[in-house]
């Protein structure tokens, strides 16, 4: 965020004129760095489902390693542009919204869930549905602390997502 501008008030009425011009500060460089992000992270995502591909009963191991690495990454990231950088406005839609949106992929992993049903490995299904759900959580978490530890940050009182570590 740059200190001359305020930030963008998320209940902006678009038919009140004077808040239509608030979003239209940024906009294309937003939009950029977001597009720029997912293509990278889309990319990485790619290249690890093509090195790494599954049989339609097996584990879709490339998937679920994608997903809980980028919820590892989210945590990281979450401690770091909220607690320890001044990060310039871009970073976390870059970073967040961007790259590690097109990195991580739960509509494939709903989609594979439903695809080892359909083939008749219910018990692969449900462990991919339930694991990835747990494992992607903790990862969060893990993300977060691991940060918080090597940047000697504490968790702030009252902060939303503290009572996590």
């Amino acid at each position: 965020m740059q200190p001359d501008r305020p930030p963008i008030d998320p209940d902006v009425d678009l038919q009140v004129p004077g808040q239509r011009t608030e979003l239209r500060q940024g906009t294309a460089s937003l939009l950029a760095a977001v597009a720029a992000g997912g293509v990278v992270g889309g990319l990485a995502r790619h290249g690890l489902t093509v090195a790494w591909p599954y049989p339609p009963r097996g584990f879709p191991w490339a998937i679920f390693t994608v997903n809980v690495s980028g919820c590892l990454l989210i945590g990281v990231l979450m401690v770091l542009v909220t607690e320890v950088w001044r990060a310039h406005r871009l970073v976390r839609p870059f970073l967040g919204t961007g790259l590690l949106g097109g990195y991580t992929t739960f509509s494939t992993y709903a989609v594979q869930v439903q695809q080892a049903v359909a083939v008749g490995a219910v018990r692969t299904g449900l462990l991919y549905l339930a694991g990835t759900l747990l494992t992607a959580l903790a990862a969060v978490w893990v993300g977060m602390a691991l940060t918080r530890l090597a940047t000697g940050r504490e968790p702030h009182p009252g902060r939303r997502g503290s009572e996590l570590t």
